[in-house]
């Protein structure tokens, strides 16, 4: 493995990657352009350590080249593996966050806003996967990917946002970090929270790196 070669890139050649570089706290979706040995000399990493990591990880049964399948293919996955899953997660999450503001907020460590926050997140969120299943994915399944470009660049702007988003989840959680005081709720939140954003930063990955990128590409080869 090349260290310039980029987190992005990593992450769809080999997707053991993806949770080295989250547990790295290295962005691999939004801030995919960056390369590896970029990155890791910004975190202050040694980049043989983490290409290591990457190598020892590498392939596991759940292994899938992604940029390999179809974009119907991917569509399809995107959908059952991401959006649903989505859909029920960040609510239950929000209303875990409630109940533990509401009984920890004389606690210096409590994550206060972050239900707040979460809230935020489920209607941008809802909006940003009813935009894609309701106008760019039909698009791109219909063969349309040539009119694709203006919607591709809405959906990675938001992708973005999302990613701030994440980003203010872990200020507030303290890298998911409980403290001593923490009760079962406090603790399932911020697992449900981590497993979150790792799934988040796969679904944005798997959208910003092969999926649009195929469609563009095909729809310029046209």
């Amino acid at each position: 493995m090349d260290p310039q070669t980029s987190l992005a890139d990593l992450a769809t050649a080999i997707p053991a990657a993806s949770r080295v570089f989250q547990r790295r706290q290295l962005d691999f979706c939004c801030g995919g352009r960056t390369s590896l040995a970029e990155a890791c000399a910004q975190r202050g990493l040694d980049v043989d350590d983490v290409l290591r990591e990457i190598e020892e990880g590498a392939g596991g049964e759940d292994d899938v080249r992604w940029d390999e399948r179809t974009a119907p293919e991917i569509i399809d996955h995107i959908l059952t593996r991401y959006h649903a899953p989505l859909r029920e997660e960040l609510p239950r999450l929000r209303d875990m966050a409630v109940r533990v503001e509401e009984r920890h907020a004389d606690k210096e460590a409590c994550p206060k806003r972050l239900a707040a926050l979460l809230d935020t997140m489920i209607g941008e969120v809802e909006s940003h996967l009813g935009k894609e299943e309701q106008i760019l994915f039909p698009m791109i399944k219909a063969g349309r990917g040539g009119m694709a470009q203006g919607p591709i660049r809405v959906m990675e702007q938001e992708h973005d946002e999302h990613g701030a988003n994440l980003g203010r989840i872990r200020k507030l959680t303290r890298d998911f970090q409980p403290p001593e005081e923490a009760c079962p709720t406090w603790k399932a939140l911020y697992l449900g929270l981590e497993q979150l954003e790792f799934d988040l930063m796969k679904h944005i990955h798997l959208e910003n790196a092969v999926l649009f990128p195929k469609v563009l590409m095909g729809a310029e080869a046209g």
